[in-house]
């Protein structure tokens, strides 16, 4: 009873590192452009820097995610990511020099591309396989939370103070995430489980031994790789270019409106991200991705054929089912395709490389269309690479089912002696 109520208070801690996590873990987010629009910066050069971390995260994020799985000091890697990013954007706050921007974007990247796959193992390592739908939708509803909380304090304080106060926010949010790492207990985290480890013995009592390139023979997990990076090309640069188009027009003031637009979509998450965590217990995780990928279209379509402030509520509600249900949908794919590998986190990190290719290019690719066409081309844009997604998800959503139903077909325990064990 005492280990049982030791762990729960562990996952509690869990829970209040997501939503303390909620405003470091994408940097400045829809925050930076504004900001670098109020210091001279045109909307393509602002499209460039994000790239630049975007790539970054991609490089970075198959390599982490290993990393968290072999890793038995999770809690280390992660408390180090933070600081390394709040220094990062410390710096931006001191200069907004191209040099100093990009390079802190690029931590933001890395940093980004660290924090996925080590709230995963952690989730892991302290509920397991059985709880795990669950406890996703928990922790996505506390970040989405904690996002509402976060953009509400930078709201009002960028309006009362200026911008470099979302600065402050976000210092403070960070310490408050240290806080709560340190109070999850190393002794509650089954490192086996953080993994994805198969418990099932072997013929002389051992682990099934699982390879690295178990990962390629999955065609579920290529599928939702490909699929996600078609989501994020479309949808990373929305949110940011709804705010240029906004500040662009003279609509609104940068920081009330930039604040209103995460906090209309983060509020709608979070019973989103409740509802897809208990449906995801019973049905799975199938259905709540395509309803995310239908969304997103939606979403560029109303952006693009609404020029105006008001825009704002119709367009973030639609983010807020998206992402709420993304949130759970793909952690929870990822971690059911590859059950009993033992690198669940590495294929999380392959999957969010090819998202990231997607999240990279994005804000190039949509600032370039706004530069030269204007704003409504570009959403229009974006919800058209959306609409090729949801085209494959549909296509092919017989292989999501089959990833969705256990035993998980696709992957299977390769003998060590037909295919070496990665190092």
């Amino acid at each position: 009873m005492v280990m049982i109520q030791a762990r729960s208070g562990s996952v509690r801690r869990l829970s209040g590192l997501n939503f303390f996590l909620a405003d470091v873990r994408d940097g400045l987010g829809p925050f930076l452009g504004v900001f670098l629009m109020t210091q001279g910066w045109q909307a393509d050069d602002i499209g460039y820097v994000m790239t630049a971390g975007g790539i970054a995260a991609m490089l970075a994020t198959m390599p982490l995610g290993l990393l968290v799985d072999i890793s038995r000091h999770k809690r280390l890697l992660l408390a180090g990511g933070i600081v390394l990013l709040l220094i990062g954007n410390l710096a931006l706050w001191y200069d907004p020099s191209p040099a100093v921007t990009g390079a802190s974007q690029i931590a933001t990247g890395v940093v980004g591309a660290l924090i996925g796959p080590a709230i995963m193992g952690l989730t892991l390592g302290l509920v397991g396989q059985a709880g795990l739908a669950r406890q996703l939708g928990t922790n996505e509803a506390w970040n989405h939370a904690g996002n509402v909380a976060a953009a509400a304090l930078a709201g009002l304080a960028g309006y009362r103070w200026g911008l470099p106060a979302v600065f402050v926010v976000m210092a403070a949010m960070g310490c408050g995430a240290l806080i709560c790492l340190r109070g999850i207990r190393p002794e509650d985290i089954d490192d086996a489980a953080a993994r994805g480890r198969d418990p099932r013995p072997g013929p002389h009592g051992e682990a099934a031994p699982m390879t690295l390139r178990a990962l390629a023979a999955s065609p579920a997990l290529r599928l939702l790789g490909v699929v996600m990076l078609l989501f994020h090309l479309g949808n990373a640069a929305m949110l940011p270019l709804l705010g240029q188009a906004a500040v662009a027009r003279g609509d609104a003031d940068p920081s009330a409106f930039t604040a209103l637009t995460i906090i209309v979509a983060q509020l709608v998450m979070i019973p989103v991200a409740l509802f897809a965590g208990r449906h995801a217990a019973g049905h799975g995780y199938g259905r709540l991705l395509l309803a995310a990928m239908l969304a997103l279209p939606l979403r560029g379509l109303v952006a693009a054929c609404w020029p105006s402030a008001w825009a704002l509520i119709p367009v973030q509600v639609l983010d807020g089912i998206g992402a709420g249900l993304l949130g759970v949908a793909l952690p929870g794919l990822v971690a059911r395709i590859l059950r009993g590998s033992g690198y669940v986190n590495a294929g999380l990190g392959a999957v969010m490389t090819l998202q990231g290719i997607g999240a990279a290019i994005s804000p190039a690719f949509a600032g370039l269309i706004a530069l030269h066409l204007g704003y409504e081309a570009a959403f229009l844009a974006l919800g058209a690479v959306a609409v090729l997604g949801l085209g494959l998800c549909i296509l092919l959503r017989r292989a999501i089912a089959l990833a969705d139903t256990p035993p998980v077909g696709g992957l299977t325990a390769a003998p060590a002696a037909s295919m070496p064990a990665a190092r």
